[in-house]
């Protein structure tokens, strides 16, 4: 009996000690984002991954499809949360919306990646875009 109480104490705090370490953390980003086209659309950018004290540069990019005209630049910061490492940023992000922005516009979005990473992002649009499409976003480490 005490030899399985033993045994089961071990297990417990092997499993505790595994998800301290799994334990995920939490970034900050930013970037610029150039978009334009009709009816696809394409973007690209560069920005920065502030993580544990260190910065990452990262490059941006994506494709739209559906009703797309205009050119707008996005200049986008938040936080990234739920990540272990640097690379946990990198993935693509997908969003589907309809907007609209002629001069500045202030907007807000939430994405996930595939690696369970979540964006939370604030930014300021400037141009002329009108959207009703499908975008992937995607962020890869320089």
């Amino acid at each position: 009996m005490i030899s399985r109480l033993r045994t089961a104490l071990i297990a417990f705090a092997a499993l505790a000690a595994t998800v301290t370490i799994a334990h995920a953390d939490t970034g900050t980003i930013r970037f610029n984002v150039l978009k334009g086209g009709w009816f696809i659309g394409a973007s690209g950018g560069s920005g920065v991954l502030t993580f544990r004290g260190r910065q990452y540069p990262l490059s941006i990019g994506g494709v739209s499809a559906g009703l797309v005209f205009g050119a707008a630049e996005s200049k986008m910061s938040g936080r990234v949360r739920n990540i272990n490492r640097p690379s946990d940023v990198a993935g693509v992000y997908g969003a589907g919306g309809a907007g609209a922005a002629i001069g500045r516009g202030v907007g807000a979005i939430v994405l996930t990646n595939e690696k369970g990473a979540i964006l939370e992002l604030t930014g300021r649009q400037t141009g002329l875009m009108v959207n009703a499409d499908l975008s992937g976003l995607a962020i890869s480490l320089r």
